[in-house]
């Protein structure tokens, strides 16, 4: 299935944050928060877009902003392009 973010709005899969820490420590589920970063899988309408954003790009986003939903066993946040706070390059 495919989906297309309608207007000015991107599809973004989360990326897990690790359960180990540098030093070691194994991090417990209870311990872990929400998913800040992820990768866009799609755009909406390039048109109404205020910003370049483009699949692939990899985003930071805050902690309770966005949709979540679940297609196929993937989990995705839909949200407004607004709500993305920074566009990370390595």
């Amino acid at each position: 299935m495919t989906i297309e973010p309608l207007g000015a709005r991107v599809l973004i899969r989360p990326i897990e944050q690790e359960t180990m820490t540098k030093s070691g420590i194994v991090l417990p589920e209870t311990a872990k928060e929400k998913p800040q970063q992820g990768l866009i899988e799609a755009v909406g309408n390039e048109e109404e877009m205020l910003t370049d954003l483009a699949a692939g790009d990899k985003v930071l986003f805050a902690k309770y902003t966005g949709n979540p939903i679940e297609v196929d066993g993937v989990e995705y946040i839909i949200m407004e392009e607004g709500d993305v706070l920074a566009r990370l390059k390595e």
